[in-house]
C-alpha cells in the first residue's frame, strides 16, 4: 500500500471512530420540517438533491467526481446551472457539521439524504461512511455532467451509461427522484410540483406520467409540460421514459408496483452515492 493510501485509511478510520452516525441521523431528523421552506415545509427533497448532484457528476473510465470530496461547497462546481439552489441544503446542513465536526461534508451530505428518503417513506438504506473532503476545488469535476431536464433520451443515456447505470436503473432513478419536490423557476426555469404529494416517496409519479395528459405549458419559461388544470408538471425528459420503448417498460412495470419502484430505487441510489467513493 502506497504511502498516501495508508494516509487515507488511517483518516477514515479516525474519523470513524470520532463520529456517532447514528445520533447525527437523529439530528437530521429533527430539521427536516422547516416551516417557510417551501408550501411543504420540508427541505427531505433538496437533501436529496444535494447528495444526487454531489453523486451525479462520476465518470467511470477515469473515476472522477462522485460523492467523494464535497467538492460542491466550491464555486468552481457549484456555479453549474443544474445545481442553482442547492446552497440552500447546505446551509440547513451546516447546523448538523457544527454539532458533528468530525464527519466529513461529503459523508454528510449522503447521509442526510439517506434519512430524507426514509422519513419520505423508503425502508432505511444502510450507510457506509468513509468520504473524505477535498482540500480545495482542483478535484471539481468538469461543468455539464449532470442530467439536463431540457435534452432527450440520447443524452439522458450518455450521462447515466457514463455513470454506470442501465436502463432500468435510470427510470427508477429519475422517475423516484421525481416523486418528490417541485421546481422552482427561480432556481431551475421550471416551475411545480410532479405529484399532489411531493414529500412523500410512492410510484404515483408513474401513475401520473401515464394516466394525465401532459400539454406544453405557455408561459416565460423553460419548456415543461403539465396537465389540464396546471397543477402538475413533467420536464421533457420525464416524458422520455413514457416514450421511449426500453424505458417505457420499466416505468409501467413501477406504475404497478409500488414496492418494486422502492426496492429498485433504494438499490441504485445506494449505487449512485458510492460512485467515486473508495474504501481503502
Amino acid at each position: 500500500m502506497s504511502k498516501r493510501l495508508l494516509e487515507i485509511n488511517q483518516q477514515i478510520a479516525c474519523q470513524n471512530k470520532l463520529v456517532d452516525y447514528e445520533k447525527v441521523r437523529q439530528d437530521v431528523k429533527q430539521i427536516l420540517k422547516q416551516e417557510g421552506h417551501d408550501e411543504y415545509g420540508h427541505i427531505g427533497p433538496i437533501l436529496v438533491r444535494l447528495a444526487w448532484h454531489s453523486a451525479g457528476t462520476y465518470n467511470k473510465l477515469d473515476q472522477s467526481g462522485g460523492s467523494n470530496g464535497a467538492t460542491m461547497r466550491y464555486q468552481k462546481e457549484l456555479s453549474d446551472p443544474e445545481n442553482n439552489g442547492l446552497q440552500v441544503a447546505q446551509k440547513y446542513l451546516e447546523q448538523i457539521k457544527q454539532k458533528h465536526p468530525a464527519i466529513s461534508y461529503s459523508d454528510l451530505w449522503i447521509l442526510a439524504s439517506y434519512v430524507a428518503l426514509e422519513d419520505m417513506g423508503l425502508p432505511r438504506i444502510e450507510f457506509v461512511p468513509g468520504r473524505i473532503d477535498a482540500l480545495d476545488d482542483s478535484k471539481c469535476p468538469p461543468q455539464g455532467r449532470l442530467p439536463d431536464p431540457s435534452k432527450d433520451r440520447v443524452n439522458m443515456r450518455q450521462v447515466f451509461y457514463r455513470m454506470g447505470f442501465n436502463d432500468q436503473e435510470i427510470v427508477a432513478l429519475v422517475g423516484g427522484g421525481h416523486t418528490l419536490g417541485k421546481c422552482h423557476k427561480e432556481y431551475t426555469g421550471y416551475e411545480g410540483p410532479w405529484t399532489e404529494e411531493p414529500i412523500k416517496f410512492s410510484n404515483l409519479f408513474f401513475q401520473e406520467l401515464f394516466n394525465e395528459e401532459w400539454i406544453e405549458k405557455k408561459w416565460d419559461g423553460k419548456k415543461q409540460f403539465v396537465d389540464k388544470e396546471d397543477k402538475q408538471m413533467m420536464l421533457p425528459t420525464d416524458l422520455e421514459l413514457r416514450d421511449d420503448p426500453e424505458f417505457r417498460k420499466y416505468s409501467l412495470i413501477y406504475k404497478e408496483d409500488n414496492d418494486r419502484l422502492c426496492s429498485d430505487f433504494s438499490k441504485a441510489y445506494k449505487k449512485l452515492t458510492e460512485l467515486g467513493f473508495r474504501q481503502f
